[in-house]
């Protein structure tokens, strides 16, 4: 079976909550899109803003003070809000990822620590995070358990690699600038290749239920797990319930049989991307939703990944908050009906920044200072 351009495009969107916002729980829906990346504090909010109709940030406030969401380092080496059922599953695929660039890190060792050091120290450091501590406390165990100084690096390797979830410390969103951290409720298996092997299993399939039909280069850049083992997860999910596909350039496809695949005539309303949406990054192929033209725009060089606009199912343009409303910079010229459409999403988000952060991702402002290049910006009333 071949699968076009577009209708790829529209079975994305679909899959991601985003041809239209769903009537269900916060839980339910990050547990759909597999994840959400979270490195800023206010994205996972935008992203289900996006998602969820009706959405009220209180509800993800309660899921995440209860451990029903978890915000911790997972896929792509970056902080993820997962499920917390799925934590156990996901943290076990990472492993190999995240053990290969934290603890044999060239700015690891050159602190005087090895992995063998690391994993020592662990199992006391785990114990004492029972209950939710500060960075600082943490660090300061670290200190008393190696019995001499803890560089800021080793304390940064550590507690990406360490299985813990950030505990809520905010406002205005759940998470602010001093951390808090817990251990996971389920600890995964570490340093055990058959329990890495069974959980990227696990996620490579929840990862095509969300973001399929994919190839193997998107699994492993969705993952940064190694190619060799994505291969031999994707081989084994060949014989469970996954099947092959052609993509619109030829390219080896693959995705759950009998998943619902959208119909490309489907429309696709408007949406203003929270900055860093896995919709934009959990690709190698990133032109189902990002066209080529613009990625440099959007992505840019040290990864940053700006709030983007999406018109017909594909990016068109880049937004942040201003004074007076949501300043929208189109990459091509939109009609009327466009901007009518968009001015109502742009009402809506700054009715959810107002009582939180009106001026979310303020510090990235620079970007536009150094320029987007815009056929037509619009500073559009919130």
């Amino acid at each position: 079976m071949v699968i076009t351009a577009r209708a790829l495009n529209r079975t994305t969107l679909h899959r991601q909550l985003l041809l239209e916002r769903e009537p269900v729980g916060v839980a339910e829906a990050v547990r759909r899109v597999v994840g959400l990346q979270a490195q800023h504090p206010g994205s996972p909010y935008v992203a289900l803003w996006n998602r969820v109709a009706g959405f009220d940030p209180g509800d993800l406030d309660e899921a995440l003070s209860g451990f029903e969401l978890v915000r911790s380092t997972l896929m792509r080496l970056t902080l993820h809000l997962v499920h917390a059922g799925d934590y156990r599953a996901f943290r076990e695929a990472m492993e190999p990822t995240l053990r290969g660039s934290r603890l044999h890190d060239p700015r690891f060792t050159r602190a005087g620590f090895t992995a063998a050091d690391a994993d020592a120290l662990l199992p006391g450091l785990l114990a004492y995070a029972e209950t939710a501590r500060t960075g600082a406390e943490l660090r300061e165990h670290l200190v008393e358990g190696r019995g001499g100084p803890v560089e800021a690096v080793v304390w940064r390797m550590v507690r990406q690699y360490a299985p813990l979830w950030h505990a809520p410390t905010g406002p205005p969103w759940s998470f602010g600038t001093a951390q808090s951290f817990v251990t996971a409720a389920e600890r995964p298996v570490l340093r055990d290749p058959e329990a890495s092997a069974a959980g990227l299993a696990v996620l490579l399939r929840r990862y095509l239920e969300g973001f399929g039909p994919a190839s193997v280069a998107d699994m492993a850049q969705f993952t940064t797990a190694p190619r060799g083992l994505v291969r031999a997860a994707v081989k084994s999910l060949e014989e469970g319930g996954v099947e092959r596909l052609e993509g619109p350039d030829g390219a080896v496809l693959y995705d759950v049989a009998g998943a619902l695949r959208a119909d490309e005539g489907l429309a696709a309303p408007p949406r203003l991307l929270a900055m860093w949406d896995s919709v934009l990054l959990a690709y190698a192929d990133r032109s189902r939703v990002l066209p080529p033209e613009y990625r440099r725009h959007v992505i840019r060089v040290n990864g940053d990944t700006l709030p983007a606009l999406l018109v017909d199912g594909y990016v068109a343009g880049v937004w942040r908050p201003v004074g007076g409303g949501i300043e929208v910079s189109a990459f091509r010229p939109l009609t009327a009906a466009d901007w009518a459409a968009v001015g109502a999403e742009a009402a809506s988000l700054g009715r959810l920044l107002a009582d939180r952060d009106p001026h979310v991702y303020r510090r990235y402002d620079h970007w536009w200072v150094k320029g987007v290049p815009a056929a037509e910006s619009r500073v559009l009333p919130s």
